[in-house]
């Protein structure tokens, strides 16, 4: 564990990007069956081969722009320090009730405990129990590093999952920052934190930090208002006013689950929107001014208009070309609104959603195909604004994208 401490700051969606963790989808995919991946949050089975090969076009991409950190690696790092396994080991087996895998997991060394907390622990390993095939499940999910955990300025935050099927990745998430010396930050769990009941959800696809002193947050299917008075209570230990715009999102479509899969930063004067929700007069926005330990909160006509009112003035883009025919609803499906900005005005997203990056190639981003960049034949630097399209048809059936995959933990300031 000899890398460089990391000073953990994000204070925008769209700052330069310096450090980023992704999980490279394993053979955890393919251990989810028809039978199971209703439990696993999916509507569908992935193929690992071609999920495999997209995800690591994508990697490779974020390579060319910054540095990137596998948390399969920072896992194994973490565990071969004893008692750091043998707390983490007791935590899971408590908390989904399998006190008989403990003396098992505690004899495997670091990089199989790794993997088999991530990929499942077959239950030919043990002894079959009632005809299950695993004592452990998999983390199918893992892959969407956003979910389970984000950075709120200076701190690493743990979510508090809507569905206990990925609490595991929290508890995982949180002894790699708490423990692993790259990481020189606060970790805190707000739900938990700031909310003795428990009853807090919150998960980081709905979180979005725009500026220093701005936060966006979803109250969704995934983060409840629980969990957003949690981050409110947050705030207001930070110095300075700060403001928190959340936006209702409604419980179906299931595209709907988190903030990013209808609205993301795209520079300091763009965003990208689906369009019918965004300007929905059927969805409450709210603003909350936190300041001397104080919170207010009004109304606003919606998330656009709300930020205008702190002088971010954002001309959105609308997935699917925002259109009335049916492409911003199929595009948004498969993620046509979760781009990833790694510097103001470059992004990543898919491919497959060719209206939405018409769109944007119509409003002045060039589009660099990954396959380019990854070979050496253009290169975002060289280009004002752009977005890089990498192949996703596998991946989006996870319901997630660009966005989703990435957990930043550290971006160069933005010069509003």
């Amino acid at each position: 564990m000899d890398s460089q401490p990391i000073n953990v700051s994000v204070n925008s969606e769209i700052g330069k990007l310096q450090h980023v963790l992704v999980h490279t989808p394993g053979e955890e995919i393919e251990n989810m069956t028809p039978e199971n991946a209703h439990n696993f949050l999916y509507s569908d089975i992935l193929n690992l081969q071609i999920a495999g090969k997209e995800h690591n076009r994508f990697k490779k991409v974020l390579q060319k722009v910054t540095q990137v950190h596998e948390i399969s690696d920072l896992i194994t790092d973490v565990l071969r320090n004893e008692k750091i396994k043998s707390n983490l080991v007791e935590r899971i087996c408590k908390m989904e009730e399998v006190p008989y895998l403990i003396d098992y997991l505690k004899g495997l060394e670091a990089s199989e405990l790794s993997r088999q907390l991530i990929q499942g622990v077959h239950l030919k390993d043990i002894s079959y129990i009632n005809g299950e095939r695993f004592s452990l499940q998999p983390l199918p999910n893992l892959f969407f590093m956003r979910d389970a955990s984000f950075t709120v300025f200076d701190n690493l935050m743990i979510s508090n999952m809507a569905t206990t099927i990925r609490s595991r990745e929290c508890l995982i998430l949180d002894m790699i920052y708490n423990y692993h010396p790259m990481f020189e930050a606060a970790v805190i769990n707000p739900a938990l934190k700031y909310k003795s009941s428990g009853i807090g959800t919150i998960e980081g696809g709905d979180v979005h930090v725009v500026r220093n002193d701005i936060v966006l947050c979803g109250l969704s299917s995934r983060t409840n208002m629980h969990g957003i008075e949690s981050l409110v209570e947050h705030l207001k230990t930070k110095p300075g006013t700060k403001h928190l715009i959340f936006q209702e999102l409604p419980a179906k479509p299931e595209s709907f689950i988190h903030l990013d899969m209808v609205f993301s930063m795209l520079d300091k004067d763009r965003c990208m929107a689906y369009k019918p929700l965004i300007y929905s007069n059927k969805l409450k926005t709210f603003h909350i001014t936190i300041d001397g330990g104080k919170a207010i909160g009004n109304d606003e006509n919606n998330l656009i208009s709300a930020l205008r009112g702190l002088g971010v003035e954002l001309d959105p883009i609308f997935c699917g070309g925002g259109g009335d025919d049916y492409y911003p609803a199929r595009e948004q499906w498969h993620s046509g609104t979760n781009f990833f900005c790694f510097a103001p005005g470059k992004v990543l997203g898919y491919a497959r959603n060719t209206h939405t990056i018409e769109t944007l190639n119509q409003n002045g981003f060039d589009v660099l195909p990954a396959e380019d960049v990854v070979n050496g034949k253009v290169h975002p630097d060289d280009y004002e604004r752009c977005v890089v399209t990498f192949e996703g048809n596998e991946l989006s059936r996870g319901g997630g994208g660009a966005r989703c995959m990435t957990m930043p933990v550290q971006r160069m300031e933005v010069d509003w």
